[in-house]
């Protein structure tokens, strides 16, 4: 799974939108625009700061797990 499914579904079962989500961005700080989150998830370009950061927002985090 990509990060870009494994984001909508994170935000599907916190029935978040992505244009909610990029307002949770900008009211913590990180100011972002839903065509520009929405082109990094699609490009494959956004940094994994900024995936753990928006994960953090949502209320996530991210575990490393040996296979």
């Amino acid at each position: 799974m990509s990060i870009r499914e494994d984001l909508k579904s994170i935000l599907a079962q916190e029935a978040i939108t992505m244009k909610k989500l990029t307002e949770l961005l900008t009211e913590r700080g990180k100011k972002i625009s839903y065509k520009s989150l929405s082109n990094k998830l699609k490009n494959k370009t956004i940094k994994f700061e900024e995936i753990r950061y928006i994960f953090d927002v949502l209320g996530y985090e991210i575990i490393y797990k040996k296979k």
